[in-house]
């Protein structure tokens, strides 16, 4: 900004576990935060109000768990829509908000924002585009493409894609809609359910980690023929362990099978599929990005 005056943007990572509130500038550098768990939808947002009441924000970007309704011609924009979550289920997040504050918004899913946080400042930074996939309580992905996010008939949903069974696997899926999607095979409740403990406790040399890996390298393989992305970044809960990314890397390899030809995709899949950019700040620095956008948009 003009003068070194900086410009203060808001932020919420609305995740449906806990809310991250935070205040960051044009350059995507995090200045504060807060988090709080997400309760009923009326007490959480009274505290996101709170803690902007006085941060003089020039914009709020709001990267929300989902599904949720991003069709800007759509009588429910900024609504939750079909959520599972007690007291969510279509509830107007986006609008109530808008009621405390006279500012623009931005309003996406939280991977989109994560996508878009790794393409402004992150591991994707400069490129056309990117996909952004999270494992953790949930698997959801987030597409970049030719400098957009991709909305569609609704907003991509990749957590919930068919997956072919690992031979070895006996386990019923933990997805209420599929059963043995990829959310049902390879998100963490799934994994507990399936060993009997939290992903955080299995040993590195756990065969979990190589039957995860065949299904997330389903996933990525379908993508990658499919959308054709510049770089995949896998973050969440249960990306934290690092042992995964070579086990999904040569997953992905012989899943394709040397169909696609590119270096990125032989020699240069260590720098093709990895951990985010922005490590756990990728969904709050993605919702800057979210707002950066609005400012942008609103005074152009």
């Amino acid at each position: 900004m003009a003068g070194g005056i900086t410009l203060l943007i808001g932020a919420v990572e609305a995740g449906g576990t806990k809310f991250v509130c935070g205040i960051g500038n044009e350059k995507g550098e995090v200045l504060d935060r807060i988090s709080f768990p997400t309760e009923q939808p009326e007490k959480t947002l009274a505290q996101v109000v709170a803690y902007f009441r006085d941060k003089q924000v020039e914009a709020i970007g709001i990267g929300s768990f989902g599904p949720i309704d991003i069709d800007r011609a759509s009588s429910q924009y900024g609504y939750v829509t079909t959520t599972p979550k007690p007291g969510w289920a279509n509830y107007p997040v986006l609008p109530e908000l808008k009621k405390a504050f006279n500012v623009p918004f931005g309003w996406d899913t939280d991977v989109n924002a994560a996508a878009l946080g790794e393409a402004t400042w992150g591991a994707a930074a400069d490129l056309e585009s990117c996909l952004y996939y999270t494992f953790g309580t949930g698997v959801g992905v987030g597409v970049f493409a030719e400098g957009q996010m991709v909305h569609g008939l609704v907003h991509p949903e990749g957590g919930h894609v068919l997956t072919r069974r690992h031979p070895d696997d006996t386990y019923g899926g933990k997805c209420p809609y599929h059963g043995d999607c990829l959310e049902g095979m390879a998100a963490g409740p799934g994994i507990e359910e399936r060993w009997g403990v939290k992903a955080s406790e299995l040993p590195v040399d756990h065969p979990a980690w190589e039957m995860e890996a065949f299904y997330i390298g389903q996933a990525l393989a379908t993508s990658i023929l499919l959308l054709s992305p510049k770089k995949i970044i896998l973050g969440g809960g249960v990306m934290h362990q690092l042992q995964l990314f070579p086990l999904i890397r040569k997953q992905v390899q012989d899943n394709l099978k040397g169909y696609v030809v590119s270096a990125a995709l032989e020699a240069g899949i260590d720098d093709y599929i990895v951990p985010p950019g922005l490590g756990d700040n990728a969904g709050l620095t993605g919702s800057i990005a979210l707002g950066l956008r609005a400012y942008e948009e609103a005074n152009s």
